[in-house]
């Protein structure tokens, strides 16, 4: 009953016989022939027919669980068997928020394909509820993030530390009452805000400028709140944004202030309109981490690319 599951599994995902036989590169009436000897043989019902879009039976749930169950155990057996040969070949399915694709993971898999081109790899951008979702449930390899999950299910490896930054328009006024406290993009990417006797500012300097944040469901807009709390600010909020470049290019065109990670601006070209400042908080640092799901196979070559990547950051 399950030989033919990948035809249930497509019309279960396109909530359509005849978009999952163009995607199968079947006829309609081929596919739902499978489907119902499938159906005959289980004794019941996978889809509901009569609900638009298509809908599962409870039976037809239970399906789709084994079958992806299944699927995933085939898709480590095959790693294993790849790897027993002892070649480096096969995909890595990854995944990471639109912050770490753009500027960290782009650069480390075009290094790491350039020693070893026949690995094929799969990018996914989301966020992190979403991402941890699909590597619990098999469907992706690794994940990319600077939250600490306390999931028993997963296994971090830390990849390097990132500092957050208050990143403020040159034109702001407030800039001229710790104007030897200011960091430069340039002076980011030389890591001068991390040294021993790096010059650090109070949170409560820019209490009232406007500030462009990040929704509280992202890690960065958490922290920010959380400093606000602690000094007991409340801030003129402009706006609430998904993402971090964002914010920054808003602060970059003059529009408020947000907090930015160090991440992003040693890979970004330097802008001259806008100044960084780092806080005297102990909570302005984070670790980023590669997850794997704990318990299951993870192939060399998924292996070869978090001990690689992270050599690279310790190198830097």
């Amino acid at each position: 009953m399950f030989k033919n599951k990948e035809y249930v599994l497509s019309v279960e995902k396109s909530k359509s016989f005849s978009k999952a036989a163009k995607e199968l590169y079947i006829s309609q009436p081929s596919l739902s022939a499978s489907i119902k000897r499938i159906e005959k043989e289980i004794g019941a019902p996978i889809f509901d027919r009569s609900t638009n879009p298509l809908s599962l039976t409870d039976i037809g749930k239970k399906y789709i669980e084994c079958a992806n169950e299944i699927s995933t155990i085939e898709d480590s057996f095959k790693n294993f068997v790849s790897d027993s040969f002892n070649v480096l070949k096969g995909e890595i399915k990854i995944g990471g928020s639109g912050m770490f694709n753009s500027f960290v993971l782009s650069e480390l898999i075009s290094r790491f394909n350039r020693h070893y081109p026949n690995i094929k790899f799969h990018i996914t951008e989301d966020h992190t509820q979403n991402l941890i979702d699909r590597i619990i449930s098999g469907k992706l390899d690794i994940v990319m993030d600077n939250v600490l999950i306390n999931n028993k299910s997963l296994n971090p490896q830390k990849y390097s530390t990132e500092t957050l930054l208050v990143a403020v328009p040159k034109s702001y006024a407030v800039n001229k009452a710790v104007k030897e406290k200011c960091y430069t993009a340039n002076d980011i990417k030389e890591c001068k805000h991390n040294a021993p006797d790096a010059k650090t500012v109070s949170l409560t300097t820019f209490k009232n400028e406007p500030f462009v944040l990040l929704k509280s469901e992202n890690d960065t807009g958490k922290r920010a709140l959380k400093l606000f709390k602690r000094h007991d600010i409340k801030p003129k909020i402009l706006f609430k944004l998904d993402q971090q470049i964002t914010a920054y290019n808003f602060t970059c065109s003059g529009v408020g202030v947000s907090f930015v990670s160090d991440t992003m601006i040693k890979n970004l070209s330097g802008s001259s309109d806008v100044l960084f400042y780092r806080l005297d908080e102990k909570d302005i640092e984070r670790n980023i981490y590669f997850y794997t799901k704990t318990n299951r196979y993870l192939t060399k070559a998924a292996q070869s690319f978090i001990e690689e990547s992270i050599k690279i950051a310790n190198s830097k």
